[in-house]
């Protein structure tokens, strides 16, 4: 099983989005980069732990690529606005393509830099990152959408 980071703002909806690709076996919404191995809602919120709102991805590399996690990622988010998205502001909610594995380093690279050129007219913001200091958000954030909104069986 792989797994790999990604921070696109508020992690609800970029969650969603990924426990519905067929090839993923689980996700998680948390915090990862920041300077403790632990941390809150709370302290993340602040701006000073450097952490990221991110979801963890653990997909099946022989029924999805990780081209096409990378290719999702950036489809769900503007990477080209430092340190926001939407109305949501703040280090927190930088773009981050986080890995775990030196080869998703490399396809990361080539991906964003090939975006660059041909797709976004401004600069992508996005950081591609080792994974440090990953913890899982409180379970309340956890597919936060399916128990807010079960009632509309999205």
């Amino acid at each position: 099983m792989a797994k790999a980071i990604f921070g696109a703002g508020c992690f609800w909806g970029v969650e969603k989005k990924f426990s519905e690709v067929k090839g993923v076996s689980s996700t998680e919404v948390g915090y990862s980069q920041g300077k403790n191995s632990k941390t809150s809602y709370e302290e993340v919120c602040t701006g000073t732990t450097d952490h990221v709102e991110v979801v963890l991805v653990e997909f099946e590399e022989d029924k999805v690529s990780y081209e096409n996690l990378i290719n999702l990622f950036y489809d769900l988010h503007d990477p080209t606005t430092l340190n926001q998205q939407g109305p949501d502001r703040g280090t927190q909610y930088r773009s981050l393509l986080g890995y775990y594995d030196e080869s998703h380093k490399e396809i990361a690279e080539t991906i964003t830099r090939k975006l660059n050129l041909e797709r976004f007219e401004n600069k992508i913001t996005t950081t591609i990152e080792k994974v440090k200091n990953y913890c899982p958000a409180e379970e309340y954030h956890q597919k936060y959408i399916e128990k807010k909104y079960s009632f509309l069986n999205i």
